[in-house]
C-alpha cells in the first residue's frame, strides 16, 4: 500500500471548506528569517514577493492582514525554555532591526502586527481575538519557518475553528526536506496546501467588505 493510500484510508487529506470572509496571516517575514546576514534566516525573497501579491487583492476587498514577529525582552531570555533548545531565537530582541517586518513583503500601516514569543502565531497573543472580532472564518497562512513558526500557526488555527490554507509558494525555510515534509503533513492533517495563484483567484471571486 502506497503512502498516499495508507493517508486516504485513515481518513486524512479531505479538503478544506473555504468560506467568504478570509484574513492573510504573514508569519514572520521579519529580517531576523528573511536577511541571509543572519544565521536565522533564509532566502525568502520569492515568497515574500507572492505573499505582497495575496495580501494587496485581500486588502482591495477589505479583508484583514496581519503580521506577525518574534520579539522577546531582554529579561526573557534566559528564562524561557524555547530558547534553550533554540538558541538562535535568542537574538530576536525588541527594538532591534531583527524583528522588524521586511518591507518586501508590502506592509503597511494599516495592517495589524502582532508579537509573539514561541512558535505559534496563536500562543500567547492577540491573533485569535483580532481574527474573531473580524468575523474571519478562513485564513491564509504564509511565511516563515515552514517546518517550524508557520506549522504551528496553522495547527493553532485550524483547533481555533478557522479554515486554513496553505500557499506552498508563499512558505520558506532554510532546508528543502522539512519545507516539504512539514507541507505534506500540514495538507493531509490541517490545511489544504495549494499555490499562490489558486489563492489569488479564489479571492477574486469574493464580495467586498468596504
Amino acid at each position: 500500500m502506497s503512502q498516499q493510500q495508507i493517508y486516504e484510508e485513515a481518513g486524512f487529506g479531505r479538503p478544506v471548506p473555504r468560506g467568504t470572509r478570509p484574513a492573510i496571516v504573514v508569519v514572520d517575514f521579519s529580517y531576523g528569517f528573511t536577511d541571509t546576514n543572519y544565521p536565522t534566516a533564509s532566502d525568502a525573497a520569492e515568497q515574500m514577493a507572492r505573499t505582497k501579491d495575496i495580501c494587496d487583492a485581500a486588502r482591495a476587498k477589505g479583508f484583514p492582514v496581519v503580521f506577525t514577529t518574534i520579539a522577546y525582552h531582554p529579561g526573557e531570555v534566559e528564562t524561557l525554555a524555547w530558547l534553550k533548545k533554540a538558541a538562535g531565537m535568542a537574538a530576536l530582541i525588541e527594538g532591534t532591526r531583527l524583528v522588524e517586518i521586511n518591507p518586501a513583503t508590502g506592509i503597511r500601516p494599516t495592517d495589524a502586527v502582532v508579537t509573539k514569543k514561541g512558535a505559534s502565531s496563536f500562543f500567547g497573543s492577540t491573533l485569535a481575538a483580532i481574527l474573531t472580532g473580524a468575523r474571519v472564518d478562513t485564513v491564509v497562512v504564509t511565511g516563515a519557518t515552514t517546518s517550524g513558526c508557520v506549522r504551528a500557526t496553522v495547527v493553532d488555527a485550524v483547533q481555533s475553528g478557522f479554515g486554513v490554507l496553505v500557499p506552498h509558494d508563499c512558505c520558506a525555510d532554510r532546508a528543502q526536506a522539512p519545507h516539504d515534509a512539514n507541507l505534506y503533513d500540514m495538507g493531509q492533517k490541517y490545511a489544504d496546501v495549494t499555490d499562490s495563484a489558486d489563492i489569488l483567484s479564489w479571492l477574486a471571486t469574493l464580495p467586498a467588505t468596504i
